[in-house]
């Protein structure tokens, strides 16, 4: 039986908090009921699923493309009040080590550079400076493509267009979707024009937030509970129930005007069969006292905190003379426990979660 001929660049997980409602193995197991030969996890703003949903896709054969839907801050100049308004969306997929590491790294920098009070996000400059190894799609209506086309500011979209070409030089592709939104209508034959006119090659998504047309009231409930809204509310955020998982002969059909668009899909597949390695978790070396190795320091701190313990919990009401027999037991359990952890070369860790819990 032949594979599909339509690849999903454009999912969210359940990784994709409070969004997504597909599972890594539940995607996976989609793509084969669908004959798909690759499949691409684009959660919002972070990595947390990437390497469960590669080791489930490498299971069945099935090839895993890593990427992310990235904030990019919008200019200062359209700030209100102080007020930053919300960022526009890119979808980044790795083709390389070299692009995983970048990709980590933007993401690293979302969320520890952006405001509290706003989405995570990182400035143009920061990506064009981390783009290597990365393939990009323009994000739809929710880019910066998409919006400024939508507001009619043509001039400035193809500048933008112009600078996202820079940045991934060979590696942009113009991201066409259709769920049936009118804003999608309002903007496609905009971006067909600058696609056109800078030979930029199309590509047809299908953003998929749940597996399929049935499981869209359940998903939108979910969005509801994320936003505390009620489901009768008119002013609340929805999708439709085409942002499920569509089969190939459904995008095939979508896009029976645009073939290419489909084929492409194919085309960026092959561009980015990059599979991340597992490592074991770096973790920090803990400060000891007085050169202590980590062993020797969480050996000292555990034999002061079970002296604290027994001269405050147990020493109570014994006998002088009978202390060392009661302690004994404690000490020789302390004594195994310190064994087993040092054997697995968890001192560090141990010392690290100690650290948090004395701070809490």
């Amino acid at each position: 039986m032949s594979r599909a001929d339509f690849v999903h660049l454009r999912v969210h997980s359940a990784y994709s908090l409070s969004e997504g409602a597909i599972r890594p193995k539940a995607l996976v197991k989609l793509c084969e009921e669908l004959r798909m030969p690759a499949v691409a996890v684009t959660d919002s703003g972070n990595l947390f699923g990437a390497l469960e949903f590669a080791q489930e896709a490498q299971k069945t054969g099935i090839q895993p493309i890593i990427g992310c839907q990235l904030g990019v801050s919008r200019p200062d100049s359209e700030q209100r009040n102080g007020t930053a308004p919300p960022p526009d969306q890119l979808v980044l997929l790795v083709q390389n080590e070299a692009g995983y590491r970048n990709l980590m790294h933007l993401v690293s920098v979302a969320f520890l550079e952006s405001e509290p009070s706003e989405a995570a996000q990182v400035d143009l400059d920061v990506l064009a400076a981390h783009a290597e190894g990365l393939l990009a799609l323009t994000g739809g209506v929710s880019g910066a493509l998409g919006r400024l086309l939508a507001a009619g500011q043509r001039p400035a979209a193809e500048a933008l267009l112009k600078r996202l070409m820079a940045v991934f030089p060979g590696r942009l592709y113009v991201e066409l979707q259709r769920h049936g939104l009118p804003e999608e209508d309002a903007i496609e034959g905009g971006l067909l024009d600058l696609a056109y006119a800078h030979d930029l090659p199309l590509v047809a998504t299908n953003e998929a937030y749940f597996p399929g047309a049935g499981d869209y009231e359940a998903h939108d409930a979910l969005l509801c509970i994320a936003d505390g809204a009620y489901i009768a509310q008119s002013d609340r955020r929805r999708l439709t129930p085409d942002h499920g998982f569509k089969s190939a002969a459904e995008m095939r059909a979508l896009f029976a005007d645009l073939p290419e668009a489909v084929d492409n899909t194919l085309v960026v597949a092959e561009r980015c069969a990059y599979f991340p390695e597992f490592v074991k978790p770096i973790l920090p070396a803990f400060p000891t006292t007085a050169g202590r190795s980590e062993e020797e320091e969480m050996k000292a701190q555990s034999e002061a905190g079970l002296e604290q313990r027994l001269e405050d919990q147990v020493f109570p009401g014994v006998e002088a003379a009978q202390r060392e027999a009661v302690a004994a037991p404690y000490r020789e359990r302390l004594a195994f426990e310190l064994k087993v952890i040092q054997e697995m070369g968890f001192a560090g860790y141990f010392l690290i979660v100690a650290d948090f819990i004395k701070w809490a």
